[in-house]
């Protein structure tokens, strides 16, 4: 079990915006939106920070910016290298590249060829090594070892904590009135730095900012590690918020999230999916799974609160093939794609009664399987295997009790996407 932790490391004020001078370089002040479509799900006034449409495509930007911006020209001349399977790694090589710095990047060897290519176009040496992030960043760390190469750590370090409070800071600027800030948690360097500013810039005004940790139920190493009063290590399983999957937080940025994060909630893969789905839809904005969990506790009513909060979006860069399966997954979570197993006796006109139904409540059939073969049916028994387009929960619920009371029970697949 892991020890506690003396570190008195915090993010001074005057640091941060010094840092900000610095990270304006290679940053630009990302949009921050009112979101009205979100309001009757948490009360009060809804923002959206849009770190999605940050340049490299997410925050980390900023904290790698600064980090390798307080380097002695001695340890520039040895390089830097990093380990990341997506956003730490474009993050540090765009920094690297305006800052005139080898860079070179550890990504496993299924990395998403879109994150793969971004990485080297912005003139990072990339090498594939390892079936995981953890394997890569064990490379990493043997390549600094023996090159000399500078090793940047993607939460743990104070400049990249520091660099990425500059995130409260362009908040406040935008919204200067604003009561609470809700933001996703990886290893914490985010949330930490972000915290700790917020609550400083708060109190040179007289008054609070409530700051919201989000993440990944299957991955949330922070609540227990909270509890306990120190980083544990978890067992994670795998998540759509591939970018904020971690299983131990980081000892600098654990005790800044414990001091100045006023709670932490977790949401589940549906909850992420969802908020995908309609931040595409309704604010027309890609988002990736980790940056859409500020929105999925929003959805799920785990972050209600008054006066006006700002859900940041820490990052837009999503595989397409992926973004296929979400979307996917998010109409599923969101009733709006039924797929029904109806038990029927083997007689004509149950297919075109069951079509009829449908039809007369405007459900869309998308696929249709009638089997003879399915384990348990007996011989005098057929099932149906259908795929319905629904308008929501309402009208998923409409489909299911027509049906019911024309005599049929429809079971719904829960684990079927499209």
């Amino acid at each position: 079990m892991n020890q506690p932790v003396d570190i008195t490391f915090e993010p001074e004020l005057e640091q941060v915006r010094a840092a900000r001078e610095i990270v304006q370089r290679t940053t630009r002040v990302t949009l921050l939106d009112s979101a009205r479509f979100l309001s009757r799900y948490g009360g009060g006034s809804i923002y959206l920070k849009c770190e999605n449409m940050q340049r490299t495509g997410s925050y980390k930007i900023r904290g790698a910016t600064y980090r390798l911006s307080q380097l002695t020209e001695e340890e520039r001349s040895r390089g830097v290298v990093a380990a990341s399977a997506g956003n730490h790694a474009q993050g540090v090589a765009f920094a690297a590249r305006e800052l005139g710095i080898p860079a070179t990047i550890f990504m496993p060897l299924d990395v998403p060829i879109p994150k793969l290519e971004a990485t080297r176009n912005y003139g990072a040496d990339v090498v594939l090594h390892g079936n995981n992030v953890a394997e890569s960043l064990a490379g990493a760390q043997e390549f600094a070892e023996s090159t000399g190469a500078v090793f940047i750590h993607p939460y743990n370090h104070p400049d990249i904590i520091t660099g990425q409070g500059t995130l409260a800071l362009d908040i406040v600027d935008q919204l200067p009135d604003v009561d609470t800030i809700i933001v996703p948690i990886g290893g914490g360097g985010l949330a930490g730095g972000l915290a700790a500013t917020a609550k400083r810039l708060a109190a040179e005004q007289g008054r609070e900012i409530r700051v919201i940790g989000v993440q990944s139920a299957n991955s949330a190493p922070f609540p227990v590690s909270v509890a306990e009063g120190h980083p544990v290590k978890i067992q994670a399983k795998p998540t759509i918020a591939d970018g904020i999957a971690v299983d131990v937080p980081g000892s600098l940025s654990f005790e800044l999230v414990r001091k100045y994060v006023d709670e932490i909630i977790t949401v589940t893969e549906d909850d992420i999916s969802r908020a995908i789905l309609l931040l595409l839809e309704r604010a027309k904005l890609v988002v990736e799974g980790a940056g859409a969990t500020t929105v999925a506790a929003i959805l799920a009513g785990k972050a209600p609160s008054e006066g006006k909060t700002v859900a940041v979006l820490t990052g837009g860069n999503v595989d397409p093939m992926m973004l296929e399966k979400v979307i996917s997954t998010g109409l599923t979570a969101s009733e709006r794609y039924l797929k029904l197993n109806i038990g029927l006796q083997d007689r004509p006109g149950h297919l075109a009664r069951i079509s009829s139904i449908l039809a007369s409540i405007d459900a869309n059939v998308i696929e249709v399987l009638h089997t003879r073969h399915n384990k348990g049916l007996q011989i005098n028994q057929v099932e149906l295997e259908i795929s319905v387009e629904t308008r929501g929960t309402e009208h998923a619920t409409l489909v299911l009790d027509r049906l019911r009371e024309a005599g049929y029970n429809p079971r719904v697949d829960r684990n079927a996407s499209l």
